[in-house]
């Protein structure tokens, strides 16, 4: 439980720190950004498949026609959110584009309810109606719906919900979203090159070097995510998804003095209020549907069987 809670934690805290790492590429295009994301990210998993001998999968995979519609569909989902994250962060836009992460929990229980018809709790529609009055207060507001945020909360939504009624990992999933797109990212990634507008190996060291690490950001955070999310309830999960966020607001306002208004505040106070009233609704719901605990001379494991921790 402690080595999933440190994952998941971890993973989140490395999201939160994004803004930092595409802030420092601000002189690149974010479609160049995107492209190097793509193909690196590919380059990084292929090499974990490599050294943990996963490869079985593949074949059937690309195979499938269902399969490969759907990481065809949640690779173009994933390449808008990353598209528009990456030119928000750089546009000045990280605290609006933190808004869309932690709206995105209430945009996934929205999802489940209309799309895998789950059930909405009254706490949930309590929590999903003042967020939404906190987006039209800012919407009324700034005289702008606050579009980024949207976006980003929607498509991560909805590639969200593709990921849960998939038939790929984590990993796997990922490889396959961004071989998918390998042809294109290459391709354009060659295309700049030929018109003398890359920026890999042609702008500084720094520069060359964190487009480079690109595939590594992208994939050690989901690793750690995975892993994590193994071992630890959905309610502690759900709690920890709100670090990224947080350090991303954080960052946008202290480091780079990103203007919060007291208008923009109230709707972001109405937004946090409702995510307060999602987790406790979700923390209480889980304290009731707990299993009784039982005593160790009630049950003897079997043999073969491994206890996870």
């Amino acid at each position: 439980m402690k080595r999933g809670v440190i994952s998941a934690a971890c993973a989140y805290i490395l999201w939160g720190l994004l803004p930092l790492y595409w802030k420092a590429l601000q002189g690149v295009p974010a479609l160049q950004i995107l492209a190097h994301r793509m193909t690196w990210s590919l380059g990084f998993v292929l090499l974990l498949l490599l050294a943990r001998r996963q490869w079985r999968w593949l074949g059937p995979a690309v195979r499938n026609r269902r399969i490969l519609l759907t990481y065809t569909c949640s690779a173009l989902l994933l390449a808008l959110n990353w598209y528009l994250y990456i030119w928000a962060v750089n546009s000045g836009h990280i605290v609006e584009s933190s808004l869309g992460y932690f709206i995105n929990p209430l945009v996934n229980v929205l999802l489940g309810v209309l799309f895998l018809k789950e059930r909405l709790r009254i706490g949930q529609g309590l929590a999903i109606g003042l967020a939404a009055s906190g987006v039209l207060y800012l919407t009324i507001t700034l005289g702008a719906l606050p579009w980024i945020a949207l976006v980003l909360a929607t498509t991560f939504g909805i590639y969200g919900l593709l990921r849960k009624t998939a038939a790929l990992n984590s990993l796997e999933g990922l490889t396959l979203e961004t071989l998918v797109f390998f042809p294109a990212a290459l391709a354009y990634l060659v295309f700049l090159e030929t018109q003398q507008r890359a920026a890999f190996a042609h702008a500084s060291l720094t520069t060359t070097l964190l487009l480079a690490g690109a595939g590594a950001v992208t994939a050690i955070p989901l690793l750690l995510f995975a892993a994590g999310a193994r071992r630890i309830t959905m309610t502690t999960l759900g709690l920890l998804q709100y670090i990224a966020p947080t350090l991303q607001f954080l960052i946008g306002v202290f480091i780079y003095q990103e203007q919060v208004t007291p208008a923009r505040l109230i709707g972001f106070g109405l937004i946090w209020l409702a995510l307060g009233l999602y987790s406790a609704e979700g923390w209480i719901q889980s304290r009731r549907t707990a299993p009784l605990p039982i005593s160790p001379g009630e049950v003897t494991p079997r043999l073969g069987h491994e206890v996870t921790p």
